[in-house]
């Protein structure tokens, strides 16, 4: 087997094939760490390398299969982690110039778990600072770009996580998601994000500012990682208060592609949104093979408007306050952009964030009926396909001026809910960059937005179309 194809494996794969000791530990990580070495100059997924440390690991692990000890769910596999999670002895900069020395002394919860399960971190992926926006671009590292065309953006704020997955130089990356950092660049990357219910992965230590709205979960080619992956990082943990009892939830096996008996809305605006047109064409298309996997599908907006002002106040309060200590020291070595939101928004009252709350707990209550009637929504993941590198997002779709937020008017409002969200490649524009499908579970069901997106991707592979960039290794 050629470097190429080892890296093309999926997770389950590669346990497979390490359990069975047709490929080492130390086989696969060369490989990726080749890969790596070629590709990641030209997409810039991956900030840090810890190359020494994971060969090392690797070895401790093939001894380990050599030996016939109990082996982890996903021994041997090599992972990253975006640098917005903490990695206890790795740097972990939030791509700020205020974290740049950074080194974490523990692991954040979801790493903790990884590790235990026998996964080898090989290295951090790239953020924007502090993950505050939907683009992937830093001060520390720049710009991540995207494996489809290197002239557009891979999304953010989970770009680096993204673009590694899409070019095979790793096959499963641990993300977060506070308004669609993972969805996003699954979509504009071509891979598999799935953003779990809110405290379904406990998240601690953590960079402050996310705390209610983030999500941590897998970005991976395929579906059966993403839900392998969850049976490892799932579970409660009373460092983090807002975490789920496991409540015997499980992920896998997946027995059946049979989706009869599922109530799916398919919503392509959500009642407000712009969309560009072969966004709209392609998510048409796909939404069909719901159908035709057997469940109902209902053209069905649920009636509640949109929650972006309220979805802005609570990230610009808590945005501005976790940073307003910071600016003195740091402002003039902060994201332009980001110093100015900052500055902007550093009088947000007291007043304006709790009832930007209350707006929050009446747009849940709104939604929720709408979930007692159906199983799933569907929607597109993001209104656009890729666009430029450097810009924060388009000013108009579809002919129509927009603000911030509109592009991403889809991944936002199940931060605001804390459902369980996932996207899947559906489809491809003209111009050969890829779309993605959004799956949106009713409150605590991530196990059927698995089983939906496992449906979906039997009955229309994605893993054979590849970047143009991944048959250059």
């Amino acid at each position: 087997m050629n470097n190429i194809e080892i890296c093309r494996m999926s997770v389950v794969e590669m346990v497979e094939a390490i359990k069975t000791r047709r490929l080492s530990p130390v086989e696969i990580m060369d490989a990726i760490l080749y890969r790596i070495e070629q590709l990641n100059p030209k997409v810039n997924a991956y900030c840090t390398l810890v190359a020494d440390s994971a060969k090392k690991q690797a070895r401790e692990a093939e001894a380990s299969v050599m030996k016939g000890e109990k082996l982890g769910p996903i021994h041997g596999v090599p992972i990253s982690i975006k640098d917005l999670i903490f990695t206890k002895d790795i740097r972990t900069t939030a791509g700020s110039k205020m974290y740049e020395n950074f080194v974490p002394q523990q692991d954040a919860i979801v790493v903790e778990r990884l590790k235990a399960a026998g996964a080898i971190i090989i290295g951090k992926t790239n953020t924007p600072e502090l993950g505050w926006v939907a683009i992937t671009d830093n001060p520390l590292f720049g710009a991540t770009r995207n494996p489809w065309n290197l002239g557009l953006t891979a999304g953010g704020s989970s770009g680096g996580a993204a673009a590694s997955v899409a070019l095979s130089m790793g096959s499963l990356a641990i993300g977060s998601d506070g308004g669609g950092s993972i969805r996003i660049p699954a979509s504009f990357c071509g891979v598999f994000g799935f953003k779990p219910s809110f405290g379904r992965v406990p998240q601690y230590p953590e960079f402050p500012g996310w705390e209610t709205l983030g999500h941590t979960g897998p970005i991976t080619r395929t579906v059966e990682d993403a839900a392998l992956a969850m049976e490892v990082i799932a579970g409660r943990d009373d460092r983090d208060p807002a975490s789920l009892p496991d409540a015997g939830q499980r992920y896998l096996p997946f027995s059946s592609t049979d989706l009869k008996g599922l109530k799916v809305a398919w919503s392509p605006d959500l009642g407000y949104a712009p969309l560009d047109a072969q966004v709209l064409r392609v998510t048409e298309r796909a939404v069909k093979t719901f159908t035709a996997l057997g469940a109902t599908v209902d053209a069905a907006t649920p009636e509640v408007g949109s929650p972006e002002k309220a979805f802005m106040t609570i990230v610009t309060a808590r945005t501005a306050t976790a940073l307003a200590d910071k600016m003195e020291e740091w402002g003039e070595q902060i994201t332009p952009a980001l110093a100015r939101f900052i500055q902007r928004n550093s009088d947000k009252s007291a007043a304006e964030y709790i009832e930007a709350c209350f707006e929050q707990l009446k747009y849940w209550r709104g939604i929720r009926p709408f979930f007692e009637k159906y199983d799933l929504l569907l929607t597109p993941t993001v209104a656009v396909p890729p666009f430029e590198t450097g810009l924060f997002g388009p000013k108009e779709i579809a002919g129509r001026k927009v603000s911030a937020l509109e592009w991403m008017a889809f991944t936002y409002p199940f931060n605001m809910t804390g459902q369980p969200a996932a996207s899947v490649p559906c489809g491809w524009t003209d111009d050969g960059l890829p779309v993605g499908l959004q799956i949106v579970g009713r409150r605590f069901d991530d196990a059927t937005v698995l089983k939906a997106a496992y449906a979906f991707e039997q009955a229309s592979p994605w893993t054979d179309r590849r970047p143009p960039l991944d048959d250059k290794v």
